[in-house]
């Protein structure tokens, strides 16, 4: 097969359900140009020199500290890697941009900050700014002299951004709006310049409108104590007759729930970057820990229980790795020809970012738990040592369980996929009536025994094929037995969720696997492909537990015991030496 640089071919958003991926046509990290990797080289240079050595201080909110580092990453062009020439930011695409959230995910409050900062702070105002917003705001959020934050979240408002309680209203002379109501867990919120803040216009019509520091009416609350991210500035806001003035509405008012859905769709998968970067760097530390530390007079690295948890920690890594590059690869390819049908600048990303949705909602639940997987596995390699805080995996199991609460609860975005794909598929963006019936229909038919297939990881890729079937036939028989009251039923959306996530996840690390055979030849791939078969080993399991508990919550006597019975078919797989397969693994680490 064909493995030149070419741009891989993108599926629709939703469509790897339905659709099998190629190798030559998947994104994977091992794609990057040179200066990708220089820019990955980049950020990690800067945590090491400007960061790390700060993390204490950063942590006790040292007044000043973290405004000056944002500075600091803003003159090295870090705040504006994907922002546009004209406004003082380096027009990179996009991969370049989710390479600069990973590369600095390491970074612990900073990270933060960071993050919130080029995402919620500066994306609203790039893409739904008029022309003079942005020429005002803009290039001094690129350079890091003003210093963004975002107000959606209220006291009694969280999941339900639209259950705001703050209001907004015209003045008689129609020069101003008076904002009332408050705003809680703001990031960045004690220190930024810029807010983007929504609130209701005359309590009905959900708006955005862009505050500065100082405007009359306008204060903070003191700095937030919190579990983790201690170092990231975090209050809350207050809005009492705050006067705004009306070129200050950012788009359009009552479309505010346009401006705050679309951004999420970016932030959920900049967050995965986030993430993977985290979860790579205290394995990284973990291992030099495991081979320094001795018990019973051998390092601890050479204990068998040792090496199963750092090679799954690994083996998480790089598939985590793989879904979020193969996805933001069709979110730039996307945007690309959004741009070449004439689209301006700010539609085609976000409808790009809208078109991948579902894979950002999956890729983030994916990475927000794979970090907490990794850190908590850090602290028990470390023993009694992670425990304490000299040893820096302390402070990275603290600041890990916040990104499974903010872009979204985990349990958001779990419903979310299952939500967007019938939706999609209501609405015609999606083919799944037709795959479903293909489903239905082999489910009333005498299974196939062996593969006739012989052509290499031919197993494997039968293997995603089943699952992706397994997930067709509980969606549809879930919707056509529970019709308009699934959106009641929870728990089962949830098992639907995860089994979507599992393969996705699976299919993308298998595709990797399988691109760098194609380049380097079998001989070669030996760690990669011990990756890729021992996740897609696992995953079997998984997707046969959350499709089983789908089932039986809403199936019963015969048409149970067909589904059961399909489902034990469709998440069959070759007995796999998994032990062996992690003992490689880690021997490579």
């Amino acid at each position: 097969m064909e493995t030149t640089n070419k741009k891989p071919q993108a599926i629709k958003g939703g469509g790897s359900l339905t659709v099998e991926s190629l190798p030559a046509e998947t994104f994977i990290p091992e794609d990057f140009t040179e200066e990708q990797k220089m820019m990955m080289e980049m950020c990690d240079q800067f945590l090491v020199a400007e960061i790390n050595p700060l993390l204490d201080r950063i942590d006790k909110l040292e007044p000043g500290l973290m405004p000056s580092l944002m500075a600091k990453a803003g003159e090295m062009g870090m705040l504006g890697v994907a922002i546009p020439e004209q406004y003082g930011g380096l027009g990179k695409e996009f991969i370049t941009a989710i390479i600069m959230a990973e590369g600095l995910g390491a970074g612990h409050s900073f990270s933060v900050a960071f993050g919130a900062h080029t995402g919620i702070g500066t994306l609203p105002i790039l893409y739904f700014g008029t022309d003079a917003q942005k020429e005002k705001y803009i290039p001094n959020l690129t350079s890091g002299v003003w210093k963004g934050a975002y107000g959606l979240t209220e006291p009694n408002s969280g999941s339900d951004a639209l259950g705001a309680k703050s209001t907004a209203k015209l003045t008689e002379d129609g020069k101003h709006y008076i904002l009332n109501g408050q705003k809680c867990w703001i990031t960045n919120g004690g220190f930024a310049d810029v807010y983007t803040v929504f609130a209701k216009v005359d309590g009905v019509h959900f708006t955005c409108f862009i505050l500065e520091r100082g405007m009359e009416g306008f204060t903070q609350g003191p700095e937030e104590h919190k579990m983790g991210i201690k170092g990231s500035s975090t209050v809350q806001l207050y809005f009492q007759d705050c006067k705004v003035p009306v070129e200050n509405v950012l788009g359009e008012v009552g479309k505010g729930h346009v401006i705050a859905f679309n951004i999420l769709n970016i932030g959920r998968l900049k967050l995965c970057a986030a993430t993977l970067g985290g979860a790579k760097k205290c394995l990284e530390q973990t291992i030099q820990y495991a081979k320094t530390r001795e018990q019973f007079k051998k390092p601890i690295a050479e204990f068998g229980a040792i090496q199963h948890k750092m090679a799954e920690m690994t083996i998480r890594n790089w598939v985590a790795e793989a879904g979020l590059y193969r996805a933001s690869m069709w979110i730039e390819q996307k945007e690309e020809d959004l741009l070449a049908a004439g689209k301006p600048f700010n539609e085609s990303l976000l409808g790009a970012a809208e078109e991948y949705a579902i894979e950002c909602a999956m890729i983030k639940v994916f990475g927000s738990e794979l970090l907490d997987y990794v850190v908590d596995e850090c602290v028990q390699i470390h023993g009694g040592n992670g425990y304490s805080d000299e040893y820096n995996v302390s402070r990275a199991y603290r600041d890990s369980r916040i990104n499974r609460i903010y872009e979204g609860t985990n349990e958001i975005n779990r419903l979310l996929i299952v939500d967007m794909v019938l939706k999609r598929a209501m609405k015609g963006r999606l083919d799944l009536m037709g795959p479903a019936m293909a489903v239905q229909k082999e489910l009333m038919s005498i299974p196939e025994f062996g593969n006739s297939d012989d052509s290499p990881f031919a197993e494997e890729r039968k293997a995603i094929q089943q699952f992706k079937k397994s997930i067709l036939m509980v969606a549809g028989a879930a919707v056509q037995k529970l019709m308009m009251k699934i959106e009641s039923e929870q728990e089962i959306l949830m098992n639907i969720g995860d089994m979507a996530i599992e393969t996705f996840h699976a299919e993308s690390g298998l595709l990797r696997a399988m691109k760098l055979v194609e380049q380097k030849g079998e001989a070669n791939c030996g760690f990669e492909l011990d990756i890729a078969r021992t996740y897609l080993y696992d995953a079997a399991d998984k997707i046969n537990k959350s499709g089983k508990d789908a089932i039986n919550a809403f199936a019963a006597g015969d048409e149970q015991r067909m589904m059961l019975l399909g489902l034990k078919r469709f998440t069959k797989v070759v007995p796999f030496n998994s032990k062996d397969a992690r003992r490689r693994i880690a021997a490579r680490l």
